[in-house]
């Protein structure tokens, strides 16, 4: 069975951090997602945003608190996850929040909490019952707190040309 979901949206509110009494940080965010749509009778576009509910525990929840705020772009990636509980009327209810596994901080670096050093395109995630194939070369373990930071590869120093080989040698293979 497959539960992922996968958002790239705005943060609609400053981030809701908390301490658990065990220490363990908990952060909530509400993430908005909109697509367009094109009407070809009326020749109208409509905008739809969805408002979503994530959870980020631990090592996600400090980056959260330390670098998320009202209109960062995020990458999440989790899995539904859906709570039953009583309201202050004794009635039922039900929501659904996305659990995540995985967060990229989106956007220019001044987007996120006044440029402190989170850099466009920071990964950022949980380890999961699920292997993560995002971050890590096969056979690598992933660090419990957060997933390996993507850095930019240096510039490779321009290598001379190969000297060409003559048109007719026989071992000159196309493969």
């Amino acid at each position: 069975m497959i539960n992922k979901v996968i958002l790239v949206g705005n943060v609609g509110v400053d981030p809701e951090v908390r301490a658990m009494e065990s220490g363990v940080k908990v952060a909530r965010v509400r993430l908005a997602t909109s697509e367009r749509m094109y009407n070809r009778q009326t020749n109208e576009t409509t905008e739809h945003t969805e408002w979503h509910t994530v959870t980020l525990w631990r090592g996600l929840a400090e980056t959260v608190d330390r670098f998320v705020r009202k209109g960062s772009q995020l990458y999440i990636e989790g899995r539904l996850r859906t709570r039953e509980w009583t309201d202050k009327d004794n009635n039922k209810r039900y929501t659904t929040e996305i659990l995540a596994d995985e967060m990229k901080l989106l956007g220019r670096r001044s987007d996120s909490a006044a440029g402190t050093g989170a850099s466009q395109g920071q990964s950022y995630g949980q380890p999961s019952q699920q292997p993560s194939y995002s971050q890590q070369p096969y056979g690598q373990p992933q660090s419990p707190a957060y997933s390996q930071p993507q850095y930019a590869q240096p510039q490779a120093q321009p290598q001379p040309p190969a000297p060409a080989m003559p048109a007719d040698d026989p071992d000159d293979l196309p493969f």
